[in-house]
């Protein structure tokens, strides 16, 4: 599997303690649309992937008492689907785990219903969805425990 970074431990994102996995690809469609570069996380396009195994990142979750959800991040998780979906799988069939999967998306919920679809068959999955547009007052999330920066973004439990 391919990521640009994990975090072990993360108090801020979610409202449980979290494992981060930041995501290689991204199509800055957030940029795109405001005619501007606002990606809070196009500095990690300028970082190597690093290749690790699903096993291995799923281990290293399971293995810190610390962290209960595992978050998905920027660059743009849906980006790398495949890779993302066949984790996920991994945690639940093989490990048993059910822990909450956040899945940050700057994606809007009807551009992703074949991915909400799949992931709807498995368990405790949350997405945080909607493109950052700037200069808007940040919002408070319940699902997620914390503040989304965009009116547009929100969080759903599938």
């Amino acid at each position: 599997m391919k990521v640009k970074g994990i975090i072990d431990e993360d108090f801020i994102n979610y409202k449980k303690p979290s494992m981060i996995i930041e995501f290689p690809y991204c199509n800055f469609k957030c940029d795109k649309e405001c005619g501007r570069a606002i990606c809070q996380n196009s500095p990690l396009t300028k970082i190597p992937n690093i290749e690790i195994s699903y096993q291995k990142l799923a281990e290293r979750y399971l293995n810190n008492d610390i962290t209960e959800a595992i978050i998905c991040q920027g660059l743009e998780p849906l980006d790398s689907f495949d890779e993302l979906y066949e984790f996920v799988l991994l945690l639940r069939d093989e490990y048993h785990c059910n822990d909450d999967i956040i899945i940050y998306t700057g994606y809007n919920k009807e551009e992703i219903s074949d991915y909400i679809r799949k992931l709807s068959l498995l368990m405790n999955i949350i997405i945080k969805y909607g493109r950052y547009i700037p200069d808007q007052v940040p919002h408070r999330d319940n699902i997620l425990g914390v503040d989304l920066a965009s009116d547009n973004q929100y969080a759903e439990k599938l």
